[in-house]
């Protein structure tokens, strides 16, 4: 039988593998937000370059 170690005396491999366990799975859905690319022919209404403040 193993001996009682407390968590903040495990090594780092330890820890990591015991809050590996302890995460969620995402079944195969990636978290990342996605964005859909723009087409080039759109129109844009911001203005290419921002006016700078500094100099007025």
């Amino acid at each position: 039988m193993d001996k009682f170690v407390p968590f903040d005396k495990m090594s780092k491999k330890e820890q990591k593998k015991i809050n590996g366990e302890k995460r969620r799975d995402w079944n195969g859905i990636d978290p990342v937000t996605k964005v859909v690319p723009e087409s080039k022919k759109v129109y844009k209404r911001k203005p290419k370059h921002q006016k700078d403040d500094w100099d007025e």
